[in-house]
């Protein structure tokens, strides 16, 4: 396709988060536009890379979990190596930094308050409605679903033939708190994500650049409506998380626990994720996920990212593109979707155990002498481009090769620890164990059995 074709397409890109702002600066624009040019899209690259250097900057590392036990004690699993961590950012700054790198193009029309009624991508029509109230028809190339886990554009595709859908509401609900600055300066250890593990529900803390923290209270839907008081809500806390309380403060605790009810969190699959060369879904639209893997953001970019790599490989035919991302991305995203719920059982529940924190100081050892061959699950999905559904693959792959290692192992270490123990400290019964090798060897050389 060339530039000229390119210039005359439209694309309709629908939502109002994270992925729809960045689907527009790296692929063709937001809500009624007119594709990026050749020319345009390299300049824009440029830019994504001004804006994303902008944006690291405004992030606070953290270099692993910093566990909170039930008696007050601390201790840090890392993330990975001395130099790897992940950022906590602000999502509403991050909104309005894309959102401005958004507007700086010419040929990009945002449009606010609008909401899409109708969807018909065959026919490359879609039907808003604006601030004024009055439904407007307008026809485009191509309709990018970014709307969210409840998305519009799904729900179109839904009523399609062969179109698969599912959602999960998971039986646990979340709550925000917050831990204020205390002197001018963050309460605990900024540079790491603080969890207290309880087993059946959790609570963790994220910095923020202002110097407090923001905490989520995770915990089965039931938990929550035991708590109708304050009274309840701060034996409830002086239970389970008692160093919380004088980090939050009685008051604000109270306060902010009855400003909200707990909210729920459900987890959306699909397939496919487009529909002939005429409706693409991204981000949350196509798979929403628990957070507890902090990869529903990073997945919806990566969607971008794909599908702009697509873009390039297949010379702009979105009919060889679309289908292509589909048999890519689905794969993968159901993957992280799995992920993040079994993320959820390992932060609330197994960092807890001796046994998982052993298997995985074995498993970075066994990275560091053999960083190409053992990667551990968290750096392979978090620092590395390896896909998700492969780095699953090669998760259970490993732990087959480490478990059956520390089987080996164990199994030597008792067979030589008993024998040792049998040898210094019981020399005479060691007679029957030698007696039955002194039989076969008697019988090899005479072929007759003695039982002197």
């Amino acid at each position: 396709m060339d530039s000229s074709d390119v210039r005359r397409k439209k694309v309709a890109v629908i939502g109002g988060g994270l992925v729809r702002i960045f689907g527009c600066i790296i692929t063709v624009g937001a809500v009624i536009l007119t594709v990026i040019t050749h020319n345009d899209y390299y300049s824009s690259l440029k830019y994504i890379f001004l804006v994303s250097f902008q944006i690291v900057s405004q992030g606070i590392p953290m270099r692993g979990r910093m566990i909170h036990s039930l008696s007050g004690k601390k201790s840090v699993i890392p993330y990975g190596t001395k130099t790897q961590y992940v950022l906590s950012i602000s999502r509403e700054n991050l909104n309005k930094d894309l959102l401005t790198a958004v507007e700086k193009y010419p040929n990009v029309k945002v449009h606010f308050n609008h909401r899409l009624l109708k969807c018909n991508p065959e026919e490359g029509m879609i039907t808003v409605l604006g601030s004024d109230k009055v439904p407007k028809d307008v026809t485009c190339d191509l309709i990018v679903g970014c709307d969210g886990a409840y998305s519009t554009v799904r729900s179109h595709l839904m009523k399609k033939p062969r179109f698969d859908y599912s959602q999960l509401y998971i039986p646990h609900g979340y709550m925000e708190l917050t831990i204020p600055p205390k002197n001018g300066d963050y309460a605990m250890e900024h540079n790491y994500l603080h969890i207290w593990p309880r087993n059946t529900f959790m609570m963790i803390a994220l910095p923020n650049m202002n110097k407090s923290f923001t905490c989520t209270l995770f915990m089965p839907f039931e938990e929550f409506e035991k708590l109708l008081t304050s009274s309840d809500v701060l034996d409830f806390f002086q239970k389970y998380f008692p160093d919380a309380i004088p980090l939050i403060g009685e008051r604000l605790l109270v306060q902010d626990f009855f400003l909200l009810p707990a909210q729920p969190m459900i987890s959306v699959k699909c397939s496919s994720f487009h529909l002939q060369s005429h409706c693409v879904l991204l981000g949350d639209a196509a798979h929403a996920i628990v957070p507890f893997f902090g990869q529903g953001m990073n997945a919806g970019f990566e969607d971008c990212l794909v599908f702009d790599e697509l873009m390039d490989k297949f010379n702009n035919d979105l009919s060889l593109c679309l289908p292509a991302f589909s048999r890519l991305r689905i794969p993968d995203d159901h993957a992280i979707s799995d992920l993040s719920m079994y993320n959820y059982i390992e932060m609330r529940a197994h960092v807890n155990s001796r046994w998982f924190i052993f298997r995985k100081n074995v498993e970075r050892f066994l990275h560091a002498i053999m960083p190409s061959t053992i990667i551990p699950l968290y750096s392979m999905v978090c620092f590395t481009r390896i896909r998700y559904h492969e780095a699953v693959q090669r998760w259970h792959w490993q732990n087959k090769v480490i478990n059956k290692g520390l089987f080996f192992f164990g199994s030597l270490i008792v067979i030589s620890s008993t024998y040792l123990l049998m040898y210094c400290m019981l020399p005479r019964p060691l007679d029957y164990v030698r007696r039955p090798w002194n039989w076969i060897a008697h019988f090899w050389n005479t072929k007759h059995v003695s039982f002197r």
